[in-house]
């Protein structure tokens, strides 16, 4: 705790050591989103500048980690918003060398933007439904009732595609 205090009152040394400890959580969110190292590699630096001009404005040291978390979603769904603008469309027949015509990850994109946040949250990065609950501002029952509601449409997407 006294880490995250030192850095909210403006310590450089304890916000890189902070933002160290916390590196490989907030990589691997970020490539949840973007699916793309280059781009994950961008929004972790979005981050680390957002953070450095933002930090002072943590009012609860034991929550730094949820903050952290919320800017590097806020980030992705920025960049994702950006790439959907530029979307090429070409006519390219891919061979497949299985059976399946599809991946997971392109099920779960096919879903709302704020299920598939749910989905990373829960099942990439082993969130507690009341870690959710507290980084989305809504009530745990709701979290819970909104995975049931998304994990009920996945099995129904998974249906449709053959599995």
């Amino acid at each position: 705790m006294d880490l995250e205090k030192r850095a909210i009152a403006g310590e450089e040394q304890a916000l890189l050591e902070l933002l160290k400890r916390h590196e490989d959580t907030l990589y691997r969110t970020a490539y949840s989103y973007l699916k793309n190292e280059h781009d994950a590699i961008e929004a972790v630096q979005e981050l680390t500048y957002r953070v450095l001009k933002k930090v002072h404005s943590v009012k609860e040291p034991a929550y730094i980690a949820t903050w952290l978390v919320r800017i590097i979603i806020n980030i992705c769904l920025d960049v994702k918003k950006k790439q959907e603008k530029f979307i090429y469309t070409h006519d390219v027949e891919i061979a497949s060398t299985d059976q399946q015509p599809f991946e997971m990850a392109d099920i779960i994109e096919s879903l709302p933007a704020e299920q598939q946040e749910l989905i990373y949250l829960k099942y990439f990065q082993d969130m507690k439904n009341a870690d959710i609950a507290q980084l989305k501002q809504i009530p745990e029952g709701t979290v819970k009732s909104r995975l049931h509601t998304t994990l009920k449409r996945l099995r129904l997407l998974i249906g449709k595609e053959g599995l």
